[in-house]
């Protein structure tokens, strides 16, 4: 069996439909889809087997970043220094961009990117016919730059396999880096941290979801049953009210939606505790966002 594998950067401004992608490739719910901006906070890797023409079986390993932004705050310089240090691990690059967006976006991408990269137009069934030819005429300028230009749509599965078949044709023969049924190397607790954090967007309001985080204090993997003990942590005790709800109803509603969605992906019944706690100035201290997993401890001396 001839075989190919290499990691590829997935890469786009927030709310590209990145996420969106990857679950529709995998044929699961593993990467946070919202339908808010800036929802993808850490790098995970999603693995898709794809056999191209050439009659390679090919691993494509996707490293699903955070949408590329410049703020000020500490956890959205983390978010953006892990898209920075997967792209330079990676040995393609595809830059998603909406067909909604200016060029502005990829402009940007141009100047901090030095890999290969294939350009994906996504969201192409939310445009006309007309429109999808505009945007494409006005990447052309840049047709030096990347190796393909695909228009693609991840909601109706449109041109998913031409992508694959540009990426394919552009990695090394290898063998295959890891099992060949494994969807990610996520461990389950992480990926259920990401569904719970997917329920707040669905949930609550502009404002919270961005302000807050997920910790899991505890998961016991058990044969029939996961059992999840979480804390939902907030910046302000006001926020902590709004998570909670009147008689508890919203935290009911996050609680069964994460829930629901966890027993689907684990494949068995999962019982989930969740409690909210208010942390003032959370995103902006370093020792908070280690214990999230943002930053890694420094070595000392």
């Amino acid at each position: 069996m001839k075989t190919k594998a290499g990691f590829v950067a997935l890469i786009g401004k927030p709310n590209a439909g990145k996420s969106t992608l990857l679950n529709t490739l995998l044929n699961a719910h593993l990467a946070l889809v919202s339908h808010k901006a800036n929802a993808t906070r850490k790098l995970m890797k999603c693995i898709v087997p794809f056999k191209d023409k050439e009659g390679y079986e090919s691993q494509i390993i996707f490293l699903d970043t955070p949408g590329l932004h410049h703020q000020e705050k500490l956890l959205n310089q983390c978010m953006l220094s892990q898209a920075l240090k997967a792209m330079g691990d990676a040995e393609l690059c595809v830059f998603l961009a909406s067909v909604h967006d200016d060029l502005k976006g990829y402009e940007e991408f141009l100047n901090l990117c030095q890999k290969p990269h294939i350009l994906a137009l996504s969201k192409i069934d939310m445009a006309t016919h007309k429109q999808v030819l505009q945007k494409l005429q006005e990447y052309q300028q840049y047709d030096s730059q990347f190796l393909a230009l695909v228009p693609l749509s991840a909601k109706k599965s449109q041109n998913l396999n031409t992508l694959l078949e540009c990426i394919s044709k552009h990695l090394s023969p290898s063998a295959w880096l890891f099992e060949k049924d494994l969807m990610s190397d996520e461990k389950m607790r992480d990926i259920y941290k990401e569904i719970i954090r997917e329920s707040l967007f669905d949930f609550l309001s502009d404002e919270i979801p961005y302000e807050s985080d997920v910790m899991i204090d505890k998961f016991i993997e058990e044969e029939r049953m996961d059992k999840v003990y979480a804390r939902i942590i907030v910046e302000k005790e006001s926020q902590k009210k709004i998570v909670i709800g009147k008689n508890g109803v919203n935290i009911k509603r996050i609680g069964t939606s994460a829930r629901l969605k966890m027993q689907k992906v684990g494949e068995k019944k999962v019982f989930l505790n969740l409690q909210v706690i208010a942390q003032k100035s959370w995103s902006k201290e370093e020792k908070s966002l280690q214990k999230l997993g943002y930053i890694h401890k420094r070595n000392r001396d």
